[in-house]
């Protein structure tokens, strides 16, 4: 135990000392913007920074020798990340030392990892949720419509890329008093509604009613249910899965592990249907459901709506076979094309112009020929003639 405890603080020092350096030259580049800001000074002040100057640009090149020393905990989390995680799985003991040195990308550091405890230093007071997305890739998660209303919120979500970081959240539920979200699973919510805004949601939810009701209708077995949704800014709807459900990642993970045979019930995620009530297909939706229940057209635009969603956030297609015919329906549809029509149209003649330069040439070997058979007829005349010349003679 002592020497499992001396490995983690040893750790532990090296990411801290990237931590320093890095607030260290945040520091120094605030100090520089804070003096350029001050330019009415008077002859002596200037000289002053002159010589100001000159002690920085000597602080610089020291400064600079120790920059040229990369960060050792990105090397380190790199080769050794995956077995910290296991290690947080596996070691009750010591997961709260290890949780401290987990290292994410998120929405707002680009590509430099940052720790659970630098997310909640720059948290808003108003936020109470550490966000988190797990995808195959980092551009899976940027194109995310998850990620819509958080972005346009300025919230910054985790991203994690790695299969483990699934069975990491399922033992690390919270840190420094904040719990883990996952904006992949049913209830995330970016802010805290306050009373007004419960009661226009409530209000919003009984007018929808008939609508939600008509999307289960519709697409049955395909989804668990239909909800509003407060977590999208410009796409008509998205699939996610029950708070405490399997998400459509794991479900992922599951399926392609060697000994799976998809067979499993447990493995299969169930799917929630979540529209976005001022998006303009939702609104046409809903009016031609209150119309008529059965129209043909909106029943299969919901479907193709649900399909479509379920692509994006990473659930698989039950019917791959039906998904396709339903858009080349409305591709026909489209193009003003009549979609119960399924002949072929009948194809044009082609004239094959090798055919006719065969033809041309035959036509020329035949003329030569003849014009050989000339020449050879001329020959042997002048031939006949130059003996009855020698005779005579």
């Amino acid at each position: 135990k002592k020497l499992i405890r001396k490995a983690l603080s040893m750790i532990k020092e090296i990411a801290e000392e990237d931590e320093k350096a890095d607030e260290d030259e945040e520091d120094k580049e605030k100090a520089k913007d804070d003096g350029e800001e001050k330019k009415e000074e008077t002859e002596e002040e200037k000289k002053e920074e002159k010589e100001d100057e000159d002690e920085e640009k000597s602080d610089e090149k020291s400064d600079e020798k120790d920059k040229e020393k990369e960060p050792k905990y990105p090397k380190f989390w790199k080769e050794f990340g995956r077995s910290i995680r296991l290690g947080l799985i596996e070691d009750s003991t010591n997961r709260a030392r290890l949780t401290k040195l987990l290292r994410y990308k998120s929405s707002k550091s680009k590509d430099k990892l940052i720790s659970l405890e630098e997310y909640v230093d720059r948290m808003p007071e108003t936020q109470k949720n550490i966000f988190y997305l797990i995808a195959e890739s980092q551009e899976k998660i940027d194109e995310s419509p998850l990620l819509e209303k958080a972005k346009a919120e300025d919230v910054e979500v985790i991203y994690m890329t790695d299969a483990i970081d699934e069975y990491v959240v399922g033992h690390i539920t919270e840190f420094s008093g904040k719990k883990l979200v996952s904006l992949a699973k049913e209830g995330a919510k970016l802010k805290e509604e306050d009373d007004k805004e419960k009661k226009i949601a409530e209000k919003r939810k009984e007018a929808w009613e008939p609508f939600t009701k008509w999307l289960k209708t519709v697409l049955g077995e395909k989804i668990e249910k239909a909800v509003l949704s407060n977590r999208l800014a410009t796409s008509p709807c998205v699939l996610v899965s029950p708070q405490y459900g399997v998400s459509a990642n794991m479900e992922r993970i599951m399926k392609g592990q060697a000994l799976a045979d998809g067979s499993g019930s447990g493995n299969v995620a169930k799917r929630i249907l979540e529209f976005n009530p001022r998006h303009p297909i939702i609104d046409e939706l809903r009016r031609r459901s209150k119309e008529n229940e059965d129209d043909e057209s909106a029943r299969d635009s919901a479907v193709l709506m649900s399909e479509v969603a379920a692509l994006q956030t990473g659930f698989t297609l039950e019917d791959v076979n039906s998904f396709a015919a339903r858009l080349h329906k409305s591709v026909k549809n489209t193009l003003n094309l009549d979609p119960s029509k399924t002949d072929l149209v009948e194809e044009e003649e082609y004239v094959i112009e090798d055919d006719a330069e065969e033809e041309e040439a035959e036509e020329g070997d035949e003329g030569e020929e003849g014009d050989e058979d000339g020449d050879e007829e001329k020959a042997a005349k002048k031939d006949e003639s130059d003996d009855e010349v020698k005779e005579e003679l």
